[in-house]
């Protein structure tokens, strides 16, 4: 069956430039995006259960703008000053310069990794072994503070937002003929809004190989996969499938 609906579970792009819309284009398809999870922050109420006091620290590390968003928000809600000598360890250049949104960037000790990922990160966290972190984290982390543990580095976890569900209204249309996902909790959300979900010749797509995981855990067929070395991308792979032959009438 070929593919003409298909379902984004992101945000729809700020940008008219978005490659996803040069694949609509391309293959005549019509793209829809609904996000089938969003976050929400923690109250401060919330927080201050966790025991956790922000001014014993002298360090936090950042792995999403969202994180850098709700840990700020917190501050202000429980009228907490961050000292100008708390260093800020990010796992991305882009994730480090949002910061700018809340602090004089070029006054602050500020390190950043390039690839994304936390052990990236470990030179300059040794090498500030001295340091108490916090880690801004949300509900759902997936473990990747092992390799802290693993090296010895002293931080503590700090859940400030949590991923629900987005609940599908009963008016909402679901005729599509395929869905992407980009984490677990999108299929939870699924499952959840779904119950009798059945696939049948509906196409799944997903990023990560969690997500993929998530699918087959799920009973669910999984068609597309990203990143590969053919395609690195969702859009890669979404273009790589409405090209082939596996997509026809």
């Amino acid at each position: 069956m070929k593919v003409k609906k298909i379902l984004v579970s992101q945000p729809k792009p700020s940008s008219e430039k978005s490659p996803y819309y040069e694949i609509a284009e391309k293959y005549g398809v019509e793209l829809d995006f609904r996000p089938f999870i969003k976050v929400e922050g923690l109250t401060a109420k919330e927080f201050r259960q966790s025991k956790i006091n922000i001014s014993d620290f002298t360090a936090i590390i950042f792995t999403a703008r969202t994180a850098i968003d709700h840990f700020f928000r917190l501050c202000e809600e429980m009228r907490v000053t961050i000292p100008d000598t708390m260093k800020y360890f990010c796992t991305t250049e882009s994730i480090a310069l949002y910061l700018q949104k809340y602090i004089v960037y070029r006054k602050r000790k500020i390190f950043h990794g390039n690839t994304g990922k936390l052990d990236d990160l470990l030179p300059a966290l040794v090498k500030h072994n001295k340091e108490r972190y916090l880690f801004a984290v949300s509900d759902v982390h997936n473990g990747e503070s092992n390799i802290l543990d693993k090296h010895k580095i002293n931080y503590t976890n700090a859940v400030m937002y949590r991923t629900v569900s987005n609940d599908f209204g009963p008016d909402e249309k679901f005729d599509y003929d395929m869905l992407l996902f980009f984490s677990p909790a999108g299929i939870a959300s699924l499952l959840k809004n779904f119950p009798h979900f059945e696939q049948k010749d509906i196409k799944i797509g997903c990023f990560g190989l969690n997500t993929a995981k998530a699918v087959k855990e799920a009973g669910l067929r999984l068609d597309i996969e990203a990143p590969t070395s053919k395609a690195p991308s969702m859009v890669a792979a979404l273009d790589e499938y409405l090209g082939s032959d596996d997509n026809k009438e």
